[in-house]
């Protein structure tokens, strides 16, 4: 059984290399033609007239990934605390599986709720007297990166309520009952004794919220606007690197194919770098 682990170990650790391998043989040599600054820092994306810049693809996929965060962490976290430690038996029987139903819902579904749906609210928050007088909101849309942020912390919500739940649960008991025998009261030894101890997994939970939201594609496609310009605001259309990967792909050819796959590059590298990130933080937690 060890050599059938391993081999499992090693067929996945395949598949990232072969990913990897394939995403910068094809997608180096056409940085190289266009020019890494160009290709990162131009503003302008234009196949038509081998124009390839990709820097308002970059800011929408960071500002929707940010909006997303502010939605679905601070929902998804306190939702777990919850149904941990706070939820009776009973209400768990039904948030738990509302929960899982949640995770399995497809994304299409996800984009047809956000288009019939919360695209028509913005657009009606939008023109009300507040969103202009007091956000001085003057063209607000439906279709925008608001409306995106916000349906893709709907979808971030079931991997960190899970995956932050779990590692609550794990927590030992001796922790919460010794925050108890120095006199806490019950909400204290959740917030500063049980959840400090789980820091490292509710990490984890928003690292993988974090990759769930940055590589959505078909939702965003369906709420976000879909406009290869720098951001305007937060009611205006947007394009992120996934949507512009999943829209130029179908007609693509040559080097405006390759930029394509020189996108997916970067939006590799920016996983990696969100990773690492998160791995440091995580380390040094567990030092202090």
């Amino acid at each position: 059984m060890r050599w059938v682990f391993t081999a499992c170990a090693c067929v996945s650790i395949l598949a990232v290399a072969l990913i990897c391998a394939f995403l910068f043989a094809n997608g180096v040599p056409a940085l190289a033609e266009i020019g890494p600054l160009k290709f990162l820092l131009g503003t302008t994306w234009k196949p038509g007239n081998n124009i390839y810049g990709i820097l308002p693809m970059i800011l929408g996929s960071i500002y929707v990934t940010a909006g997303a965060l502010v939605v679905g962490v601070p929902i998804g976290l306190l939702t777990a605390i919850y149904m941990s430690r706070f939820a009776p038996p009973s209400v768990n029987r039904i948030l738990q599986p509302a929960v899982e139903l949640l995770a399995g819902i497809p994304s299409v579904v996800y984009g047809f709720f956000g288009m019939m749906f919360l695209a028509p609210a913005v657009q009606n928050f939008a023109k009300t007297d507040f969103a202009r007088y007091t956000l001085h909101i003057e063209d607000g849309k439906g279709l925008s990166m608001f409306t995106a942020s916000l349906l893709l912390g709907i979808m971030i919500l079931p991997t960190i309520i899970t995956v932050s739940k779990t590692n609550l649960d794990a927590v030992p008991d001796s922790y919460y009952e010794g925050s108890l025998a120095l006199g806490a009261t019950h909400e204290r030894s959740v917030f500063f004794t049980i959840l400090p101890a789980a820091k490292s997994g509710v990490l984890s939970a928003i690292i993988l919220g974090v990759g769930r939201a940055v590589g959505e594609t078909m939702a965003v496609v369906m709420v976000a606007g879909n406009q290869p310009r720098m951001p305007q605001g937060l009611f205006q259309g947007v394009r992120t690197m996934t949507s512009n990967i999943v829209m130029d792909m179908g007609y693509a050819t040559d080097l405006h194919r390759e930029a394509l796959i020189a996108t997916g590059v970067v939006l590799f590298v920016f996983i990696l770098l969100i990773n690492l990130c998160f791995s440091a933080v995580k380390g040094s937690g567990r030092n202090d």
